[in-house]
């Protein structure tokens, strides 16, 4: 199976409901645009459908705990290091800190 991000739904919900242009032009969203969270959305589901959702079935059934340690299942080492590398983890964290200062309050990462 293969799975799709639903990409063209999150759009819909955030540009039409949410009124995302509104929210980046609010006090402190100034590095905010419809553009950018576009690219990260798109970004997003590339990761998704291309590390996650291969590795999805097989950490289901393979992480063990044994004797108060955890192994993860094959494939997620690796997937937790590509995330780390292509910048997700510091998403939120204050560019003051080496984050990138995105969905935090007011936007400035502070």
């Amino acid at each position: 199976m293969i799975y799709n991000a639903p990409v063209k739904d999150i759009r819909f919900v955030l540009n039409e409901l949410a009124d995302l242009s509104a929210i980046c032009a609010l006090p402190g969203n100034e590095d905010c645009s419809v553009e950018l969270v576009d690219a990260i959305l798109e970004e997003g589901a590339k990761f998704a459908e291309g590390v996650l959702a291969p590795i999805n079935k097989q950490g289901d059934k393979g992480a063990k705990w044994n004797d108060g340690e955890v192994t993860a299942a094959p494939g997620f080492k690796e997937a937790w290091q590509q995330y780390v590398e292509a910048g997700w983890v510091g998403l939120r964290a204050p560019a003051d800190f080496g984050g990138q200062g995105m969905l935090s309050a007011g936007g400035s990462g502070r």
